[in-house]
């Protein structure tokens, strides 16, 4: 069976997130459903990482085997034009054919995330469900500098979810910067936290950005992160940032 690598994107607004689940919609059974319409036999997709509710993404990989060799552009027509008319806000951006030992997943030599902050007063309207409203002016530099805290091979169980099922809490995250993505005058500043790693915990991402929220804010200083990252204890984690601000970037392989 050819085996094909699909790069999506997708807002995770209306989704319990990728992974299909019993009783919710998720983004991997519109995909799903949509590919198995034109394929006409049922299809499994396995995706580069398992976003949560409501987290976006920009370029998600997935790979999926068909019995039959469709030519690629094809398969993003037919899926693009499926999903279209079912109303799902997700989007097949490219398709290639790949090797049979291609895995999205475990193929993955690193993974890039953005969190995007909404820096203003007032409330927000064409952003809203698209970024984190904090009210408060935040300090990029010293949350940026913050940020070398945690960039480095560590023990992040501080940072992941109580429900996070990895079996090691110890990650190796590659980069972690907080910069200005846009001065809008009276519309705010985009602030975007990026970082990249081979491999995340279950919300360790928004974990982090709610705690550098915190330094930003003055609340904190990078004695008070590095000392919840010490601690190893989820209770000394800052607040997790919504969902709504989170974007999968893209994967590397």
């Amino acid at each position: 069976m050819p085996r094909y690598k699909l790069i999506i994107e997708y807002d995770g607004t209306p989704y319990h997130g990728w992974q299909r689940q019993d009783g919710f919609s998720s983004v991997q059974q519109a995909l799903e459903e949509a590919i198995a319409e034109f394929a006409r036999h049922p299809v499994t997709l396995f995706a580069a990482g398992r976003t949560d509710a409501g987290v976006h993404a920009l370029g998600q990989v997935a790979h999926v085997d068909l019995e039959a060799e469709w030519r690629p552009g094809k398969v993003c027509e037919a899926a693009n034009g499926l999903l279209k008319i079912s109303g799902h806000p997700v989007s097949v951006l490219a398709c290639e054919t790949v090797a049979a030992e291609f895995d999205a997943r475990f193929s993955a030599k690193r993974r890039h995330y953005r969190y995007v902050i909404l820096n203003r007063q007032a409330n927000l309207t064409v952003d809203a469900g698209r970024a984190w409203h904090v009210k408060k002016p935040l300090d990029i530099d010293a949350m940026d500098e913050a940020t070398k805290v945690l960039v480095g091979h560590h023990d992040f169980t501080t940072f992941r979810s109580t429900d996070c099922q990895a079996k090691n809490p110890e990650r190796t995250l590659d980069t972690l910067n907080v910069r200005l993505a846009a001065d809008r005058g009276p519309g705010g500043r985009e602030i975007e936290i990026v970082t990249s790693s081979r491999a995340f915990l279950h919300n360790q991402v928004r974990s982090m950005a709610g705690s550098l929220k915190l330094v930003g804010e003055g609340k904190w200083g990078p004695d008070d992160l590095r000392a919840a990252l010490e601690a190893k204890d989820r209770k000394a984690c800052g607040p997790v940032a919504p969902a709504c601000g989170l974007y999968f970037e893209r994967v590397d392989y």
